[in-house]
């Protein structure tokens, strides 16, 4: 028989919310408004149409303005960010709730590989000529899922 006295379920809930708000003030929000800030950056100067004529094209297949492009390349970097950048870009009017919906499953399918690379894969020692390769098949399983998207909506 152990003597160890059992947690209250209060101690638990309190130092799981401990942990959540870690998170949420260390990681998640701090992506979130370096994302408000970098739309807002690239359409003062004019980058954010830039972006969404030069990706217009490939954007367009799956029935999205170029500008979400900047949303896989936020996502890329970090899934938080890339929720900011769709955020901003529908505040903005540039996307609509059907073009979010073509989005998420792409954002976190390839989402925070930047991140990962370095913390991950190089921790575990995976051999460098095959990164490209699985960044390769999780950015195909993205537009896989968007173009899916597409059909079903």
């Amino acid at each position: 028989m152990s003597t160890t006295p059992r947690p209250m379920v209060t101690d638990i809930f309190i130092e799981g919310a401990r942990k959540g708000w870690t998170v949420a003030t260390t990681s998640t929000l701090p992506n979130v408004v370096m994302a408000f800030i970098l739309i807002k950056a690239l359409e003062i100067t004019g980058t954010l149409s830039l972006i969404g004529k030069v990706f217009a094209p490939v954007m367009g297949v799956f029935g999205l303005p170029g500008e979400a492009a900047a949303v896989l390349i936020g996502a890329w970097m970090s899934m938080g960010g890339a929720i900011g950048v769709v955020i901003g870009l529908f505040e903005r009017e540039i996307l609509a709730g059907e073009h979010i919906a073509i989005l998420v499953p792409a954002i976190y399918l390839m989402g925070s590989q930047v991140q990962y690379l370095g913390r991950i894969l190089g921790v575990i020692g995976t051999r460098a000529a095959r990164i490209p390769l699985m960044i390769g098949i999780s950015l195909l399983n993205a537009f896989l899922a968007m173009w899916l998207m597409r059909i079903i909506l």
